[in-house]
This record gives structure tokens, sequence and C-alpha cells, in this order.
């Protein structure tokens, strides 16, 4: 189990796929998934893999990344970019990047600005502005970058990082976890769930834009139409210098999270229960959080149709939206292990159960 999860990991956080551009995901999910159940897609690029009868059970990651786009090419072949996806300006200088073109190709480059050498004492200690920095690409011209490279106003830049083992045995460090941690458990659960019955309709999902505002998940469950929803997700590790320890809820080595609440969502109390109890009595190593801060696609999937019970299943990841995060594949390994007893769990007397208000 250990090494397709560690397969499935490196092919995607290696992939380039920042939010509207998710072709390379998308086609690792078909890849992966074209031989265990039926395929479609909707109009907004959420791809979905269906297999089984009953309830429908969508379990889903998003398949975007935080990245950038190209703004601008200055007349002497320096790239000015806009943000897709959150980014805090202080992590970018120096880092490496690649521009996807419209023909494929992968152009290397580096996030600069100008060094401190020519800035006064008293800018050095500010966080440079994301419109003062530009990309360069080892191009002279305008007409390099476009002619030759074949670079454009609008390609996609993503990060690069390579998907590295750390010196701490199950501690890895890549881009993108999230949510590429979410994609990689989609794929890897329905493998397992697609080897023996489940008693319900299973929806594997991989969702578009979820990093400027959940956009895929709108359309993803509209076209889907589940009757409750498992979202698989890359939160932030809250376990570094500058947390509390004692108040830590997303711990790397602490199991999956299972999420009660964000400022987007406030899941299904009795579809918590009962992931907490499967935990349990699965002996699945978990951890609780209740979120004041941040969002996942259950923010738009949980408001679908008439409503929809969602959950929110989560692997801890310390410095997500920046180039290098880290991950205890332990924790990874447990969300794929309570995705698929909670999906085996959800029978329709279950599901019903979820909202059974009167």
């Amino acid at each position: 189990m250990q090494k397709k999860a560690l397969s499935l990991l490196q092919e995607l956080t290696e992939a380039h796929a920042v939010p509207g551009h998710e072709d390379e995901v998308r086609a690792i999910f078909v890849d992966e998934l074209e031989t265990h159940g039926e395929l479609a897609v909707d109009a907004s690029g959420s791809v979905f893999c269906e297999m089984g009868a009953g309830p429908r059970v969508m379990v889903a990651g998003h398949m975007d990344e935080v990245g950038f786009l190209v703004q601008n090419i200055t007349p002497d072949g320096f790239l000015q970019f806009v943000a897709v996806g959150g980014w805090w300006e202080h992590s970018l200088l120096s880092q490496r990047v690649e521009i996807l073109t419209r023909k494929g190709a992968k152009i290397p480059g580096v996030v600069a600005s100008r060094p401190p050498h020519f800035l006064p004492a008293s800018q050095r200690t500010q966080i440079v502005p994301m419109d003062q920095m530009f990309i360069d690409v080892g191009a002279s011209s305008r007409e390099e970058v476009e002619r030759i490279m074949g670079i454009h106003l609008g390609d996609p830049i993503a990060p690069v990082s390579a998907f590295t083992p750390m010196a701490r045995e199950d501690y890895f460090m890549a881009k993108a976890f999230d949510n590429r941690v979410g994609m990689a458990a989609t794929i890897h659960a329905g493998h397992l769930l697609s080897q023996s019955s489940h008693p319900n309709r299973l929806i594997l999902t991989g969702t578009v834009m979820e990093e400027v505002g959940l956009r895929g998940a709108k359309t993803a469950a509209h076209v889907a139409k589940p009757d409750v929803a498992i979202i698989l997700e890359g939160p932030p590790a809250d376990d570094t210098p500058g947390f509390s320890r004692a108040d830590s809820q997303g711990r790397l080595g602490g199991g999956v999270q299972i999420r009660l609440f964000d400022p987007t969502a406030i899941t299904n109390p009795r579809l918590a229960a009962l992931a907490i109890k499967v935990a349990e009595e699965e002996g699945i190593t978990h951890q609780i959080a209740v979120r004041r801060t941040g969002g996942t696609d259950a923010g738009a999937i949980h408001l679908s149709g008439p409503g929809v019970p969602s959950i929110v299943l989560g692997v801890p990841a310390r410095y997500i939206h920046s180039h290098n995060s880290i991950i205890d594949i332990n924790d990874y390994l447990a969300m794929v292990a309570l995705t698929v007893a909670l999906v085996r769990r959800l029978d329709q007397v279950t599901v019903d159960s979820l909202t059974a208000y009167l």
C-alpha cells in the first residue's frame, strides 16, 4: 500500500496543474481509474469515475495547485505575473518555476527582483510586492520569449520542486501536497474499493479551480448529485514554531484529520459522529479539527441541490501554498483507510439517517 502511495504522490506532486489548467492531473486520474469505472467530465473540467449501485457517495479532491499566470512580457524579455490562489510574497523570491506553453513545452525560470545592493537600507527588510517581482527565463527580448520560447500572456506558471524523501523515515517534501494528497487518496481509495463490493454508487471526483473560490466543486456537485460527500484535503499543519503544541489539531504523525468546522462549512453532525466511530472501531489514527480560518470544496458541495451531508478528511502538511511542504506518509495512509472504511458503511439506511430530521 505504501509503495503505491509514494508512486502516486510523486507523479501527482510533480505534475503542472494550476487553477484552470489541470490537464496533467486529470490525465493521471483517467489513466489510473479508466478500467475501474465509468468516466465522465463536466464542462468546467472536473472529472468523475463512477462504480457500484446505491446511494450516491462522492469522494472528491481538487486537482489544482496555487500558481501564477503570465501577465505581461517586458520589452527586454522578463515576465510579469499574477497569482492564481493564495500566496505570501515573502516565500517567492529566488524560487524556480515552470511556464507551460500552448505547445506543451515547459520553460524554466526563476522569480527575481532588484538585488539588495540597489535598495535603500530601509527597504531591505520589507516584503516585495508581487507586482514588483519578475520571472527571468534567460531571454533578452519579448520577441525571443514569444517566438522562440513560445511563451504568451495567460500561460500557466507552476512551482518547481521534486518529490523528496527526508532524513526522517516517513516524511516527504514536495510542492502541491495541497491538494495532491487528496487526489492521490481519491485514486487510491478507488483502487481498493473496486476490489470488493460497497453498498453505494461511488463517485470518485477530481475538481478544478478550488484555489480560486471552489469553482469546480459547484459544477461537479451539480452534475454528480451526491447524497453524501467526503472531501479529501491537504490542510495546513500547526505543529511548528509559532504554534501552541497544546492547541495543535494538525500534527504530522497525528493521523487523518477529521474537520468538524471551518468558516465555509459545518460538518453534518451525524456524519462526523459516524466518521469518528469508524476511525475508533477500525483503529485508524485520527485527530479532530475545528478551524477558525480556511475552507475547502465542502463549502460549495454541501450547498448543492437540496443540501449534501459533507465531511472533510485531511493530511496535515507543513508550509502549504509554498514551493516546499512536508507530510508524514502515515497520515496519508490513515486518510485512505478511513475513506475506504467510511464508504463501506454508507448504505442506503445509513445515508438516509444523516438527514432524517422529521
